[in-house]
């Protein structure tokens, strides 16, 4: 047994877990890609206010906006402890708890395409 902080040994089954994309969603409304991004601006600069360190906040952003593999390579290195494959809860190593929405992390189905 262990503290809720305690970490795996190397040889102990692996603690790290894999990162995937969350599963297609679609949003209450449909809107349009510059709605899409305003909703993640205003999330990204009010997230930091509400607990954690503003640079696992960051490495979370940098890992949301990147490709898959670099995302796991950013979680990684910046000690995140990943709860949800998806990116939608995670920790840091002092336990704070990060919680992202679907909308930073991928598009809605019913996104409106501005031609």
């Amino acid at each position: 047994m262990g503290c809720a902080g305690s970490t795996r040994a190397k040889g102990d089954g692996g603690s790290i877990k894999k990162i995937r994309k969350p599963k297609p969603w679609k949003h209450t409304e449909s809107i349009t890609r510059a709605q899409l991004v305003q909703m993640r601006e205003e999330f990204w600069d009010t997230a930091p206010h509400y607990g954690g360190r503003r640079e696992i906040w960051d490495a979370l952003r940098a890992a949301a906006e990147a490709d898959i593999n670099l995302a796991q390579a950013i979680v990684d290195s910046a000690g995140v402890i990943v709860q949800a494959p998806d990116l939608t809860v995670c920790y840091d190593e002092r336990g704070a708890k990060y919680e992202l929405p679907k909308y930073v992390l991928s598009e809605p189905t019913n996104l409106i395409q501005e031609s």
